[in-house]
């Protein structure tokens, strides 16, 4: 799949880590170092622009490294870009840990996925068809 791009950030394209990598690692292209304290978050650009083909978005995911090690995340984890959106790439990080932490110009602050989707039509019934779960939410198994 191709995807049109435009770069204005000093970093390299995203691109994928491994050959089996389902997310390119996304950059921050900042004039600035950016000091996340703890609870707080920030937006942070990447100078990317991209024209995402219609039935598809881009989703912007937390890296699992940063999650684990330092305790930063994506706060609308998925993130979503819509087909039709042509704004900079921007993403919105906050600092869950109990530490500081500094971002930094051309480090790998999330990753991003495409992914097809479908748009759904709405049918209004009276009911529906009944399930094993019914309406069994949050919990309902009592498993851990």
């Amino acid at each position: 799949m191709k995807i049109n791009i435009v770069n204005r950030s000093k970093h390299p394209l995203p691109a994928y880590s491994t050959p089996l990598s389902a997310g390119m690692d996304i950059r921050a292209d900042i004039d600035k170092e950016i000091v996340l304290k703890p609870m707080e978050r920030a937006l942070v650009k990447t100078g990317l622009f991209v024209e995402i083909p219609e039935g598809y978005e881009a989703q912007i995911r937390p890296r699992s490294g940063l999650a684990i090690n330092k305790g930063i995340t994506i706060l609308n984890s998925p993130g979503t870009i819509d087909a039709d959106y042509r704004g900079e790439v921007c993403i919105i990080l906050v600092n869950l840990s109990k530490d500081e932490f500094v971002i930094k110009d051309g480090e790998r602050i999330c990753q991003m996925v495409i992914s097809k989707h479908e748009k759904a039509d709405w049918v209004i019934v009276d009911s529906l068809l009944e399930t094993q779960r019914g309406i069994g939410g949050f919990g309902h198994t009592g498993k851990v």
